[in-house]
């Protein structure tokens, strides 16, 4: 992380300022990654508190953390009366499916090929690209993550880099070209989300 930190201060006097501000960046990887899969999924489009709050009843049912086939066999009606929207039933089963199927290999995830695991991951209702990148960078910690479609980060750009408009992908990723962000983007990344204070979690 200190050589990732380097690399940045050195190539982007933005990026350096925001080191020296915020300190070195948080970006331990949680173990399980079904589960922060499966959670990320019950918390969308929800706060903080209120993902919490139904994540909980969901696990307290299944007595932990249900398993695949736990999910596959439940009642929707009953994942609905837990808080699951019915949306959200459908994708928690979908990706309960996937990893049953071998679709999606949860044990072989932090060995894939960035491009390789992206496909697996959006194959599952509910999962898009941008839960794809943060699941990457935070779920497994990979540090050349750029993710292109998060709002915050365009957010930040624009204000940091004097942009006159909220960038594109295409000129998010130019951006990391001019000022050498790879392959420590999610480094970029992390503290770009610190300029706002509003970082993932």
């Amino acid at each position: 992380m200190a050589k990732g930190q380097s690399h940045l201060a050195t190539n982007d006097p933005v990026l350096a300022n925001l080191i020296k501000h915020y300190g070195p960046p948080n970006l331990s990887p949680h173990g399980d990654h079904y589960k922060q899969l499966l959670s990320s999924i019950i918390g969308q489009q929800l706060s903080v508190k209120a993902a919490a709050s139904i994540r909980g009843r969901v696990f307290d049912f299944f007595g932990g953390k249900p398993s695949p086939q736990q999910l596959l066999a439940a009642d929707p009606n009953k994942l609905r009366s837990l808080g699951l929207s019915r949306a959200k039933v459908i994708y928690v089963k979908d990706l309960a499916q996937h990893i049953v199927d071998g679709q999606l290999d949860m044990t072989h995830v932090s060995t894939l090929p960035n491009d390789e695991l992206i496909e697996q991951l959006v194959a599952v209702k509910g999962i898009g690209v941008w839960s794809a990148h943060i699941f990457m960078i935070f779920g497994l910690g990979r540090l050349d993550i750029l993710p292109v479609g998060d709002l915050g980060i365009r957010k930040a750009a624009m204000k940091l880099y004097n942009l006159r408009q909220l960038p594109s992908p295409e000129r998010l990723i130019k951006l990391s070209k001019q000022n050498s962000w790879s392959p420590y983007e999610s480094i970029a990344a992390w503290y770009l989300w610190q300029s706002l204070d509003n970082a993932p979690a």
